[in-house]
């Protein structure tokens, strides 16, 4: 996707790009680059974050940094300008110098506008009211000057009286719900942006904001409570990958019928196939885990059972039959929980399973997992056993038909021929979507995994 403009012949524009499938903003994470800095071609300027992980943008031309167009922790909307660019320095006068990078008010748009139309993310002829960013904390600037500053920056040539009240639509949402009109609300956000917390404070009781006001007024020289790390509660603005695990994790939830069904099975030969492994001239520079052979005993049942690896297309009323497999790892990380997964794991061999999930954990330790790698999973295995729980009821990754979660294998007694001797065991659970798999289908499938961890050497019968 192209995503810069051409100022003048000398200063070129590049855009903030869709880094993903659809996605509409992202977050400047870290500004590699500042301006007077030369870039090339190619070169990696900033890192951005967005619902689905941190990815790194590279330029795409030559020449001197002129301005940084947001600070980092600004979340920029797709289509909008993050960096221009000298392409051409010392050919001609210089325009004024660009504003610090700290200041929350970027300069006007250097392109002018087609006459009649105003500029949008994306080519011309969307309202006037359109909102740009996301309100970010900082200086703040007064209502009316931040919207007349808003307006201008923005294109916007109708008088800022006249326009609607900025606020972005599940804040027109709360609004609504809450019975409050916007056009009584004082926005405290950057560029007069209505934010929740405006709406919550416009619908607080009005005799309970006396007392406030007034505890405030005399404890103003001495802020304690804002700066105070002993409180009793710390508020974390959710975003990012977190903000699209919970809402992808309740749209799941309240979508597919789920049915999670569980087995408890003696895995000490798989341990001990592991561990020969580990000394197998061919799985040299390998890493080999019980987790890649509980992915290859899944994808073994998958192949034996093709119907569980399936989609529900809600629109057209079809189950869409999936003739490949990639499978998804679940992976905690610091920015929140991410599933990429190994495309055509069904193709791989052993060992060419072992190197994707060796390269596919390392990348998302280093949040560096691309939105691709997380896009078009079939089905999961979520390893809750790391970190010594038994096991689990794991939701579906949105659009997946299952999820295979792995407890942690314990020495346990169990009765092994006859007699009760020390083993290692392990409990799994998978849960399925009810609509695409029913009750026999999805037992079945755990079932297999279960006698290939029992007895490893079905991998060779079976696969």
């Amino acid at each position: 996707m192209t995503t810069m403009t051409e100022t003048s012949a000398r200063f070129r524009e590049f855009k903030m790009p869709d880094v993903g499938e659809g996605l509409t903003e992202a977050e400047i994470l870290k500004w590699f680059v500042q301006p007077g800095d030369t870039v090339t071609d190619g070169q990696v300027v900033c890192e951005v974050e967005t619902a689905k992980a941190a990815v790194e943008l590279p330029i795409p031309f030559d020449g001197v940094v002129h301005e940084l167009r947001f600070p980092e922790g600004t979340t920029v909307d797709v289509g909008e300008v993050i960096i221009a660019v000298d392409v051409a320095p010392g050919s001609g006068d210089a325009p004024a110098e660009p504003e610090p990078v700290q200041e929350a008010v970027a300069e006007p748009a250097a392109e002018e506008a087609p006459k009649g139309r105003q500029p949008v993310l994306v080519g011309y002829g969307v309202a006037e009211s359109s909102t740009k960013r996301r309100a970010r904390k900082g200086a703040e600037i007064p209502g009316p000057a931040a919207a007349a500053a808003q307006a201008e920056i923005n294109g916007h040539r109708a008088k800022v009286a006249e326009s609607r009240p900025l606020a972005k639509p599940p804040v027109r949402k709360l609004a609504k719900d809450l019975g409050i009109d916007l056009a009584t609300v004082t926005p405290t956000g950057e560029g007069g942006v209505i934010t929740r917390e405006d709406v919550h404070a416009a619908a607080a009781p009005a005799p309970a904001e006396a007392p406030v006001r007034a505890e405030e007024a005399v404890a103003a020289p001495a802020p304690v409570e804002a700066a105070a790390p002993a409180g009793r509660e710390t508020r974390i603005p959710v975003k990012g990958v977190r903000k699209a695990v919970a809402q992808a994790m309740v749209g799941s939830a309240f979508t597919a019928p789920h049915v999670t069904e569980f087995v408890t099975v003696d895995v000490t030969r798989t341990m001990k196939l592991v561990a020969e492994l580990k000394e197998d001239k061919d799985m040299a520079g390998v890493r080999v885990n019980p987790l890649l052979v509980i992915a290859k005993a899944l994808l073994v049942a998958i192949k034996r059972n093709p119907a569980v690896n399936a989609a529900w297309d809600e629109a057209n009323q079809e189950i869409v039959q999936k003739h490949y497999v990639n499978l998804g790892i679940a992976a905690a990380t610091p920015r929140g929980l991410i599933v990429p997964n190994i495309k055509d794991a069904h193709d791989k061999t052993l060992p060419e399973l072992g190197e994707a999930l060796a390269d596919l954990v390392s990348t998302a330790r280093e949040g560096k997992t691309s939105p691709a790698a997380m896009a078009g999973g079939t089905v999961t295995i979520t390893n809750v056993g790391v970190f010594g729980v038994d096991t689990g009821t794991p939701i579906l990754n949105p659009g997946e038909s299952a999820i295979l979660a792995v407890g942690a294998i314990k020495l346990q007694p169990w009765v092994h021929k006859g007699k009760v001797k020390p083993r290692q065991v392990t409990t799994l659970a998978l849960s399925f979507d009810h609509r695409l798999v029913d009750g026999e289908l999805g037992s079945k499938v755990l079932a297999d995994v279960a006698a290939i961890l029992e007895q490893p050497k079905r991998l060779i019968t079976w696969g």
